[in-house]
């Protein structure tokens, strides 16, 4: 008998899944029932890497290998959640699987967290259907209503894109980022990494911004203007 696999991205969300559902067995870190294998990520299970073959290695970070742009991205599995990976790549290979339903949080990095391990256990040979569970509550009228609509793989695509474009965009920034301002800062010998981020960084020049203008700010003089008020039950001043 043929069965869906659920991937939700967090423990805590397949176990309110397979109680809503009723019929589920426990396996380990998995769940089965007659119509359904469920399991979960742990968060991101896989990263952006750079392609081995144009990895330039701390030593040699300068201007001269700057930008770094490979023909492709790599994905690399993270080592501290390295058996969660295996065990869902397991399941989604598995021949009784014929069809995957995304349980990962409604949201764009949910999507890339599932399309990351989807990418990861098939490649460019991932043919087997997806849905998309979308909720925006765990009640379990929510979770119910939310298997009985779930969207097409179609209508997800778009934001699958866009996470995918964050992701490699913010790889991008950071890498050669980091890499410039490394080169930069230990141009007169040493190594002074300086990570760069398109998060990390314009937040960091608010606070500098904030602190100068704390720091620089000059008391003066000010006047308040005082009535006095009269109202039923007497009269204040305000």
């Amino acid at each position: 008998m043929s069965k869906q696999l659920i991937i939700a991205e967090k423990p805590s969300v397949a176990q309110d899944i397979a109680r809503v559902l009723g019929g589920f067995t426990r396996e380990g870190d998995y769940f089965e029932s007659e119509e359904y294998v469920l399991s979960s990520a742990i968060g991101h299970l896989l990263e952006l890497t750079v392609p081995e073959e144009y990895e330039v290695k701390r030593g040699k970070w300068s201007f001269a290998h700057l930008p770094v742009i490979p023909p492709r991205f790599a994905l690399n599995p993270i080592e501290k959640t390295a058996d969660r990976l295996k065990l869902l790549t397991r399941l989604i290979k598995r021949k009784d699987v014929t069809a995957l339903i995304n349980a990962c949080d409604a949201g764009r990095e949910g999507e890339l967290i599932f399309r990351y391990v989807a990418q990861h256990a098939m490649g460019d040979k991932l043919h087997k259907p997806i849905r998309r569970l979308w909720l925006q509550s765990m009640t379990p009228n929510a979770i119910r209503d939310g298997f009985a609509h779930l969207r097409s793989d179609e209508e997800l695509r778009p934001l699958a894109d866009a996470a995918r474009c964050r992701s490699e965009a913010d790889w991008l920034i950071g890498i050669n980022g980091t890499r410039a301002m490394t080169a930069f800062n230990s141009a007169e010998g040493g190594f002074y990494k300086t990570p760069v981020g398109r998060v990390q960084t314009p937040t960091l020049a608010i606070l500098v911004e904030r602190e100068t203008r704390i720091k620089n700010f000059v008391s003066r003089d000010y006047w308040e203007v005082e009535a006095e008020f009269k109202c039923v039950a007497g009269s204040y001043r305000g």
